[in-house]
């Protein structure tokens, strides 16, 4: 009875917590129809914002996944001084709020912050444009290859790659050819959430980004500016577009486990 009980609170818990509000997202964006909600979202700052969140996205998955990729192999095949520190450094971004870290952003390249004004004059945007929205996503979204990467290759060991380094192997050739074919799971599971995470950030560009339609707002931003102006279709159309993306990734994470057990199955 109460194996039956619990499987039934998880369920109603989902359906609440998980599955309702995406429903409801999808139900107001096509209250009026599926020709206005395409519509909104053919919109020159609606398709500004896509744009601008896929390019933010893609910058911030290539560049943590370079740094993931070279922190853990750091973090997992050496022991020095100041590891533990490290450790706890990559995942300030998970502790810290974004809104805080846009702030931070704001007074290290805003035009009264500490370097603003000499990048100003140098012809260097960096807060309220592109490569500040860049930066902030790029921090709010850098702890995730490591900490996935970082338990598998600490499970891994070094036999491997000491028997390739004896055979004369170079770095890179370790790394591509012996570590992570054997991560590359974890790996996919890390740049997909970096994904999931870079579309969805809100607080820390929103407080770097400036707000301006068309040129610095991401979806998230773009679907406040809609909602506050009572265009409440095409606020909700973004966000159940912003939505799906983020379902995708994450249903993409899921697929090698799927794709194992099936294949166990077929075996």
């Amino acid at each position: 009875m109460r194996k039956y009980s619990l499987w039934v609170l998880t369920w109603v818990l989902i359906v609440l917590v998980l599955l309702m509000p995406p429903a409801v997202v999808v139900a107001e964006a096509l209250k009026t129809g599926l020709a206005p909600a395409l519509a909104s979202l053919s919109d020159p700052d609606g398709l500004a914002a896509i744009w601008l969140t896929l390019e933010v996205t893609a910058v911030s998955v290539l560049a943590n996944t370079i740094f993931g990729v070279l922190a853990a192999w750091v973090l997992t095949k050496y022991r020095f001084p100041g590891r533990s520190a490290l450790l706890v450094l990559v995942e300030l971004p998970l502790s810290i709020s974004p809104v805080v870290s846009g702030l931070v952003w704001l007074l290290l390249f805003g035009v009264q912050g500490w370097w603003g004004p000499a990048l100003e004059q140098a012809g260097i945007h960096i807060a309220f444009a592109v490569p500040g929205i860049m930066l902030a996503t790029i921090f709010v979204t850098l702890p995730y290859v490591v900490r996935t990467l970082v338990p598998l290759m600490e499970q891994q060991g070094r036999d491997a790659e000491e028997a390739a380094m004896l055979a004369g192997a170079g770095f890179w050739n370790i790394l591509w050819r012996v570590t992570l074919p054997g991560a590359r799971v974890a790996l996919f599971s890390g740049i997909l959430l970096t994904t999931a995470r870079a579309m969805g950030e809100f607080g820390a560009v929103s407080v770097v980004s400036g707000h301006i339609p068309g040129m610095t707002e991401t979806m998230p931003l773009h679907i406040e500016s809609l909602y506050n102006g009572y265009q409440t279709v095409a606020a909700f159309s973004m966000a159940a577009l912003l939505a799906g993306m983020a379902m995708m990734a994450v249903l993409l994470r899921s697929a090698p486990e799927w794709l194992a057990r099936w294949r166990e199955k077929q075996a």
